[in-house]
């Protein structure tokens, strides 16, 4: 096993273009890789293929990484390896939905929509729910099999102050695996954001500020506040997917 600095070290070599030092940490990471990749089994693609999807997006870490980014590099591997994986899931169409859950995800959009244009709000999960008398699980596995505009740290609730809640803190923990690959994926997005947008995240869903709170630290408008937020919200989820 490679130590840490013997990882920077090939790390280096490796976006030199030096192809050994790409093979040598491949080898030296392929367990990291698998133990992402087990994820995605049965799901109508070859363990092989699944494993050279998921070398692909280790690749592109090595490429994409830097020491400043102070992280562990395989904790910065981990969401790219998942994205890779995802991606071709999503673009190829492996994933099949029933009948029943495409269904209730058209029924869904549309209740959402009515409810919108009534309430001037999209409604919560608990509602959407209990509306359909499903479970939230069954409710978010609808909604993302249509790839409606909600993502897991997209938020939910009222806007009138109170804390927001994401669609990831509805979740139990039976796909704890999956969010932590999701909330580095978005550690990752976020380091990346030029420093107003990212302020405003960091206020906004880490340190429990309300819009009025950011408007006034920024010295902006409330109305100001939630434009952009709703900017930064969908280049993120785009980002996500």
């Amino acid at each position: 096993m490679l130590s840490g600095a013997e990882t920077l070290l090939l790390i280096k070599r490796a976006q030199e273009e030096d192809n050994t030092a790409k093979q040598l940490l491949v080898q030296a990471n392929s367990p990291l890789i698998k133990s992402v990749i087990k994820r995605y089994i049965n799901k109508g693609v070859d363990y092989e293929d699944l494993y050279q999807l998921g070398s692909l997006g280790f690749l592109k870490a090595i490429n994409n990484f830097n020491e400043s980014f102070n992280v562990k590099f395989s904790t910065y591997a981990v969401p790219m390896i998942a994205g890779e994986v995802k991606r071709y899931l999503r673009d190829n169409g492996i994933i099949k939905v029933s009948r029943s859950v495409k269904a209730l995800s058209i029924q869904i959009s549309k209740f959402v929509e009515e409810y919108y244009n009534k309430n001037l709000k999209s409604p919560t999960l608990d509602t959407i729910a209990k509306n359909f008398d499903v479970s939230i699980q069954d409710a978010v596995f609808a909604m993302e099999s249509s790839r409606m505009p909600v993502s897991l740290y997209q938020p939910v609730g009222d806007n009138d102050g109170n804390k927001e809640l994401t669609l990831i803190d509805k979740l139990d923990d039976g796909n704890s695996i999956d969010k932590e690959l999701d909330k580095m994926l978005l550690y990752n997005i976020i380091k990346d954001l030029n420093p107003r947008d990212k302020k405003i995240i960091i206020l906004r869903y880490f340190r429990d500020k309300t819009q009025s709170e950011i408007a006034k630290y920024l010295g902006v408008s409330q109305v100001q506040v939630s434009r952009l937020e709703t900017k930064i919200l969908k280049e993120i989820k785009s980002k996500l997917e």
